[in-house]
């Protein structure tokens, strides 16, 4: 049974409202708890997937931020003012939820809360946290070719911790 919503609820809920709105993202993590690592690693890592160098080089020090956060046992991620008071306009946001909302759907047929036990443990969010400075770092190199495949892992620890589903975060370890 599912007790925290998932990640298309949490972007419709995100997406309605004033389009010109500018959603902040310490604004947006604040009432999230434990999924607010997963939403703020699966945010960091989009710029990713763009699909010229500067992608890894914007995404690679936040999921290093991130990471290092979980490695020292934060139990709700901290941004820096600078990053806390920005963020999309609600618009850009509907627009991306509209776009990854069928994707979404057929995911969370597969990927859904279980061995949430696992995710809780500090051994295993330490690990966590090392895995995702050194994938961090991995990103901000300029190697050819590897954002996608980079990103596409960082997606599925976002995921894992989004859902709380140890299984998939033992598929991303």
């Amino acid at each position: 049974m599912r007790d925290e919503p998932g990640v298309r609820a949490l972007l419709d809920a995100f997406a309605a409202g004033d389009p010109d709105e500018v959603l902040r993202l310490g604004d947006l993590l604040s009432g999230l708890g434990r999924q607010a690592f997963g939403m703020l690693l699966f945010i960091a890592t989009l710029p990713a997937f763009i699909p010229i160098p500067i992608g890894g080089a914007i995404s690679g020090p936040l999921v290093v931020l991130i990471g290092a956060q979980l490695l020292v046992g934060l139990r709700k991620p901290w941004l820096p003012g600078f990053i806390a008071t920005r963020g999309p306009h609600r618009h850009a946001l509907a627009r991306f939820d509209q776009r990854i909302s069928p994707w979404l759907a057929r995911l969370e047929k597969l990927v859904r809360p279980r061995l949430a036990q696992l995710l809780d443990h500090r051994l295993s969010a330490m690990f966590t946290g090392l895995l995702l400075v050194l994938l961090g770092l991995l990103l901000s190199l300029p190697i050819p070719l590897t954002n996608y495949l980079f990103g596409g892992l960082l997606l599925l620890f976002a995921l894992a911790l989004l859902e709380r589903d140890g299984v998939l975060m033992l598929v991303a370890w």
